[in-house]
């Protein structure tokens, strides 16, 4: 782990000043030497590494939901067992939570990154092992071993963010690092029905499972390989006031469990933590049932159902870069977060409404509008987090909305899978636009208290008196008023 450096002084007691650095200098003390703070160059590979094995594993949990008839057929198993391999990853992060950001407090990044990139590969090799119809067991055990993966994965890209990138860049590097998350949803809809086609003999389908699983065993190992060597813990010098001051009140921080405390009393943070968990649970249930969906509106269109979950992750992705890109420009994170999640409900509403009308054409624009602000907006709820918390753990509020998203996910995966079997898509889809709709309103009465930006204004950058568990103010420093 490299330590934070401060710049040296000159006989005079004045700072040397390098080229491209900016210095602070605490007003406390006449003697306090000015601390340098830089952008490293390695940052833009950091995340690009960490978007890399977030999409291998993001691609092996949506593996199975893509073709799910093909794997009910292959397995002789239930629908619910093949849903169930999806659901793994949901049920795996809810008790897994608290260790795994205990140790990210603990050990800091890399290890967390090597932990998570190590069970994405060993979880894809075992699936190799599951080539047979009576081995579900086996594959089960792989997705197993992706789940607690995904665990060390998830709740990462704003710590990396605010670890790697200054304030100008905090929220398109946070977008990024979700970015390639959504890319492997994007492929685990599109590869798996081109590679693994819908056929009855069961030999020849095991031939073709076993090209997509050797695949991902070889990618998800040269990503591990690849995070051994190029992944560190944090650079030299911190990107940021904000940073630097998180780094200042390590000392400072009572324990891990009354940081947790202080979250759930922070009633902005719980106001967000379930209207993020709602819309993405209702992202989860859409994404494992999609196929069931599609497929009983258009029978035969395995292909075109992949298709379809590919163009709403697609144009998520693009609704999720550009939506980090305008929060670095405006700092306006209540009102998008209103405009995004209100349009999430609008397009969900649309894309019910169209989904039965028999034109498939339709279904793929409809999508792809309510792919644009439901997955658009999730790593706009892991900065706004970010703001509402500074200076706690970004892993730990990250971490407790996917905990959310996790509890959301598994109640509507299963109950929207209830009501398609028993009612159809319109009454499944309606229940997901419901609690949309919850979401929208609750996101409205979140207050905008942005305190990371309210320690990057503050005067002369200087470092605040007050420990950091203690809430400032409202009058002492400039928050964003809707």
């Amino acid at each position: 782990m490299v330590s934070v450096t401060s710049v040296p002084t000159t006989a005079e007691g004045q700072p040397q000043q390098p080229e491209r650095e900016s210095t602070t200098e605490p007003d406390d003390s006449a003697t306090a030497e000015p601390v340098k703070i830089k952008v490293s160059r390695l940052r833009w590979v950091i995340v690009l590494l960490f978007s890399s094995y977030s999409l291998c594993n993001a691609f092996q949990w949506i593996q199975y939901g893509a073709v799910n008839n093909v794997f009910v057929h292959f397995y002789g198993v239930s629908t619910f067992a093949i849903d169930c391999l999806s659901m793994s990853f949901m049920v795996t992060y809810i008790p897994l939570l608290f260790p795994v950001a205990y140790l990210l407090e603990k050990y800091g990044l890399r290890t967390v990154a090597l932990l998570g990139s190590v069970l994405n590969c060993l979880g894809a090799w075992v699936k190799v092992g599951s080539l047979k119809p009576n081995l579900f067991a086996v594959t089960a055990l792989g997705q197993f071993f992706c789940s607690v993966a995904q665990v060390f994965i998830l709740g990462m890209p704003s710590r990396i963010a605010a670890v790697w990138f200054s304030e100008r860049e905090v929220s398109t590097a946070c977008s990024l690092a979700v970015f390639g998350n959504q890319v492997g949803i994007a492929l685990g809809f599109l590869i798996p029905p081109l590679l693994v086609p819908n056929i009855e003999d069961r030999e020849e389908l095991a031939h073709h499972i076993s090209i997509m699983f050797y695949m991902t065993g070889a990618v998800a190992s040269f990503l591990f390989i690849l995070v051994i060597f190029i992944f560190r813990e944090k650079p030299k010098y911190p990107p940021s006031h904000a940073q630097y001051l998180s780094y200042t009140m390590e000392a400072q921080k009572t324990t891990y469990f009354k940081s947790i405390v202080r979250l759930l009393k922070n009633k902005n943070f719980m106001l967000l933590l379930v209207s993020y968990g709602l819309n993405a649970g209702a992202f989860y249930a859409l994404s494992t049932l999609l196929n069931r969906v599609v497929i009983s509106n258009y029978p035969g269109e395995e292909v075109n159902a992949g298709r379809i979950g590919l163009t709403i992750v697609i144009t998520g992705m693009v609704g999720a870069m550009i939506s980090g890109i305008w929060l670095d420009k405006t700092k306006t994170y209540k009102q998008t977060t209103v405009v995004v999640y209100s349009m999430a409900l609008v397009g969900m509403v649309v894309f019910t409404v169209t989904l039965g009308l028999g034109y498939l054409w339709v279904v793929f624009i409809t999508a792809g509008m309510l792919g644009f602000f439901m997955t658009g907006y999730l790593p706009l709820g892991f900065e706004f987090a970010v703001e509402l918390t500074y200076p706690e753990s970004e892993g730990m509020s990250s971490g407790l909305l996917n905990v959310s998203a996790q509890i959301f996910g598994i109640i509507f995966t299963i109950g929207q899978g209830q009501l398609l079997d028993h009612f159809g898509t319109v009454a499944g889809n309606v229940f997901l636009c419901a609690f949309l709709a919850l979401g929208t309103l609750i996101t409205m009465f979140i207050k905008a208290d942005l305190r990371r930006q309210n320690a990057n204004a503050l005067p002369n950058n200087n470092i605040p008196d007050e420990q950091p568990h203690q809430e400032k103010d409202p009058n002492q420093a400039p928050n964003e008023q809707l």
